[in-house]
Formats: C-alpha cells, sequence, structure tokens
C-alpha cells in the first residue's frame, strides 16, 4: 500500500544500460536504486532535471546506445 511521500517509477532499461563514466562501463542497476535513493526527498520535477543531468554527465564523450524513459509519480 502507498502512503504519503512514497514515489512510483517506471522506467525503461536504457538508463541503467548506458555507458559511461570513466571506464565506459554501463551505469547499471544498482547504481541507478542508488541515485534514486539519493534524489528521493526532491520534487519530482528536480528529480527528473537530476536525472537527465547525471545521465549527460555520465555518457559524456558515449553516444546514447538506447530508449531512455522514465516516469515517476510521489503521493
Amino acid at each position: 500500500m502507498l502512503s504519503k511521500e512514497d514515489s512510483y517509477y517506471m522506467f525503461s532499461d536504457g538508463y541503467a544500460d548506458q555507458f559511461g563514466g570513466e571506464d565506459g562501463r554501463k551505469f547499471r542497476k544498482k547504481n541507478m536504486k542508488d541515485l534514486l535513493i539519493s534524489i528521493q526527498k526532491m520534487s519530482m520535477k528536480e528529480q527528473g532535471e537530476e536525472l537527465e543531468r547525471f545521465m549527460l554527465e555520465w555518457m559524456k564523450n558515449y553516444e546514447q546506445i538506447d530508449d531512455i524513459v522514465f516516469i515517476g509519480r510521489k503521493f
């Protein structure tokens, strides 16, 4: 059961599968979970901006290899 301040996310695998970072590795699901936990107190607008900023920084010189879809809702 969801309660006040819970957040719900749906996303494609594109975020976790994106190559980047210093050694060109995939971002991975665990890192994505850790990132979501670190931004969960932000408003949804701020979370969206942070997810976009983070991924652009992560990708740097790597091309986007897949679609990146991220939908979130705070209750």
